[in-house]
């Protein structure tokens, strides 16, 4: 389920920008808000998604709701994507081997 959920907020190209702006450092949300051409709510909305798998940690002091980065579950998507790398090394080699083989052959 939270494998489901990791892909499901990388979905969107709004969410793992904001991603990357919240891995620079904790922001407040007005802030984040300020970048996109979005209502606070859709912002809000996103964060939410970020935050349902464990993407983005919310904290508030005072007024002001600041926004953190936990990677942990990208471990997740992190093991599933490695599973799936063996598979594209070996597609990569027999390229590479093709490729040489093209190269020695003298152009008729």
């Amino acid at each position: 389920m939270t494998l489901d959920r990791v892909f499901y907020a990388l979905s969107d190209s709004t969410r793992r920008d904001i991603l990357g702006r919240v891995a620079r450092g904790p922001v407040a949300v007005s802030e984040l808000a300020k970048r996109y051409q979005m209502s606070l709510p859709a912002v809000v909305k996103h964060l939410g998604v970020l935050g349902s798998c464990g993407l983005v940690k919310t904290d508030k002091v005072g007024r002001v709701r600041s926004c953190t980065l936990d990677a942990a579950p990208l471990k997740a998507a992190d093991d599933w994507i490695e599973t799936y790398r063996v598979f594209w090394e070996g597609r990569f080699d027999r390229l590479g081997e093709y490729l040489n083989e093209l190269s020695e052959d003298p152009a008729p």
